[in-house]
């Protein structure tokens, strides 16, 4: 079920009014199988590799936690670690290892009859699969307690807002708020409500426009060079991160109409001065967990320097292919393990050269190189990202630097100003209610405007969502990792 269907529309209020009129000890019962239904909308069979997965980490976490032999404690983390790579790798990773496997084996003339196996990718995999790990890894670290109650870990696992696109939730966070008695409060439904309409603008007015103009082109790279690949390449830039912390948005918010408090996913991004800070603000749920499960384990930065370097780039070359099952994936993790790599060597260089140009004299200046270099490194990683292939994204870097042509009424063909202008206009506005925010805070200027201001800002972002939405129900982005 895709939160921008009207489905969801009907489901969610039904959900919503059951729950609260429900006593307290029936509601996980009401949240579970909500999420299962949710997610059997898109495909039913799949749901058995959720329950799977779920009946797996409960009973090795569960054999962990009885014994205190270091050995049967690493052995039983062992079954739960590779029963749910196993699965990820199967479904996920198989065909890429299987066709470059293939493809060395026909390089030396060597036969190679393994056929590619056609799976479908079962929708939020990579997420599930990580929050469930985590768990696992806490629980042998003796961090938590395994949970008893197999419907509540369930209930962790397949939690309808978060199940198939984050945020990628702790154990230690997300398990005791099953428990609390929650009762209807209207500030905080309305606080939801608001959160989730704010994501569903980003979603359907900006994302959803803009990924008209970046499949035209991207879809159809020897069609077009120059200024369509530069702006759709910075459009892309908006849309996935539209579509993504849109998606955040609306889990976040639903979660918080029924009580239910999940982390934070996006910071401003865009408004990164540095790698590593552009890593702190986007998809922080993803990156705290490859920090503290990956990082961590792997050393971090506890060894020599030369070491160092290595775990940060296995971390963002992991992080990469995490993305999706490809070698373009790879790239482009392993070029942001190279910029924060190269940040780091560079970084008293950097300071030295600040410092002879007085740039901190300046400070907005000086802000404004920062934030505009590595916005500018992390759109042009977006080529290779967005690129059906390696050898797709290379030729799109050629032909972006190639200026002739009717390029400008290539532009139009896709989009005409009008929606131009509508795009452009909603990006601004966008910025400038996040900059706001940022600045002052949205919560105190609901909580103290006129109701009819309040309202009418309510119905405005409404009226301009029904007016200027892509009603088409476009997948969110990020359903395909």
């Amino acid at each position: 079920m895709l939160f921008n269907s009207l489905t969801f529309l009907y489901f969610f209020p039904l959900v919503v009014g059951f729950y609260f009129l429900l006593p307290h000890r029936f509601r996980w019962a009401l949240l579970l199988a909500s999420s299962y239904y949710f997610y059997m909308c898109w495909r039913a069979e799949y749901v058995l590799l959720i329950l799977f997965s779920t009946m797996v980490d409960y009973f090795t976490a569960q054999m962990m936690y009885k014994t205190a032999v270091q050995g049967a404690r690493r052995f039983w983390l062992s079954i739960s670690i590779i029963t749910n790579m196993g699965i990820l790798f199967g479904f996920k990773y198989f065909n890429l290892f299987n066709d470059s496997t293939r493809a060395v084996f026909e390089y030396y003339n060597i036969f190679y009859g393994i056929p590619e196996f056609q799976l479908l990718l079962p929708i939020g995999i990579s997420f599930y699969t990580l929050q469930t790990m985590g768990y696992s890894v806490d629980v042998y670290r003796g961090e938590i307690k395994p949970e008893k109650h197999f419907g509540i870990f369930a209930l962790y696992v397949s939690f309808f807002p978060q199940l198939v696109a984050g945020p990628i939730e702790r154990a230690s966070r997300l398990l005791p708020q099953f428990y609390k008695h929650i009762n209807f409060d209207f500030e905080r439904v309305q606080s939801g409500l608001r959160l989730m309409l704010w994501g569903f603008f980003k979603k359907l007015v900006i994302a959803d426009r803009l990924a008209v103009f970046v499949n035209s082109v991207y879809n159809n790279s020897g069609d077009f060079e120059g200024l369509p690949i530069i702006l759709a390449t910075y459009f892309f830039a908006v849309q996935v991160y539209c579509d993504f912390s849109g998606y955040s948005d609306i889990a976040i918010g639903a979660a918080r109409v029924l009580g239910i408090d999940l982390m934070k996913n996006f910071d401003r991004p865009f408004a990164a001065k540095s790698i590593s800070d552009l890593w702190r603000r986007w998809h922080i749920s993803l990156s705290t967990w490859f920090r503290d499960y990956f990082y961590i384990s792997l050393g971090g930065n506890r060894a020599g320097r030369s070491r160092w370097y290595f775990n940060l780039f296995m971390v963002f070359l992991i992080s990469g292919l995490w993305h999706g099952a490809g070698w373009h994936y790879l790239v482009w993790g392993g070029m942001h393990g190279f910029y924060l790599i190269f940040g780091i060597l560079t970084h008293s260089f950097r300071e030295n050269l600040v410092n002879k140009l007085r740039l901190k004299a300046v400070p907005a200046i000086h802000h404004f190189i920062q934030v505009f270099t590595v916005f500018h490194l992390f759109v042009f990683s977006l080529i290779v990202f967005r690129a059906n292939s390696l050898p797709e994204a290379w030729l799109m870097i050629g032909k972006s630097i190639n200026f002739s042509g009717p390029q400008l009424q290539q532009c139009l063909t896709i989009m005409n100003g009008y929606e131009f202008l509508i795009a452009f206009l909603a990006i601004a506005f966008m910025e400038a209610v996040q900059y706001w925010h940022a600045i002052y805070g949205l919560k105190s200027f609901f909580e103290k405007s006129p109701l009819i201001l309040r309202w009418s800002a309510y119905y405005s972002l409404i009226f301009a969502i029904w007016i200027l939405g892509e009603f088409n129900q476009t997948e969110f982005f990020y359903f395909q990792f």
